[in-house]
């Protein structure tokens, strides 16, 4: 579960990362929560996605990794006017799509459509709309809000 982004990373591109940055966190496996993994379990799993060699993560999951992508809009599929910023996710098993749908951030109030349902997907949500907003040179107050 990733708690904060690392400003300083050992990546050369670590924008490239599926949250757009290398973060630090906690683990959320089941057995395992809230254990602080190594920075080497961080470089070679946590911030990767696709951890079968991690020993924490568990035999029964629905998905290995998940990958999102945003883009601004200036009105909401179901016509709500404003700005947001719509955030597609798929959550990926065996390297093929399991699941997938959209999250939408709305930027004036600074708050979420809607949540995902799951809390992980949710918190990995909010940290890679932060790494985008960054990127994208977006108010820091913003880029706060949105997690």
């Amino acid at each position: 579960m990733p708690v904060e982004q690392l400003e300083v990373s050992g990546w050369v591109h670590s924008q490239r990362l599926p949250l757009g940055g290398e973060w630090s966190g906690h683990c959320a496996a089941p057995g395992h929560e809230g254990e602080t993994p190594s920075p080497e379990e961080l470089r070679e799993f946590c911030n990767l996605g696709y951890a079968a060699s991690c020993g924490r993560l568990p035999q029964q999951r629905p998905w290995d990794s998940i990958r999102f992508a945003a883009k601004s809009a200036g009105i909401s599929p179901s016509g709500e006017a404003g700005e947001w910023i719509r955030l597609r996710y798929v959550c990926e098993r065996d390297h093929r799509p399991a699941d997938h749908g959209w999250l939408e951030f709305h930027v004036p109030l600074e708050q979420w459509k809607a949540k995902h349902e799951n809390a992980c997907v949710q918190r990995l949500a909010e940290c890679f709309l932060q790494s985008w907003m960054r990127k994208k040179k977006l108010p820091q107050q913003m880029t706060a809000a949105a997690v």
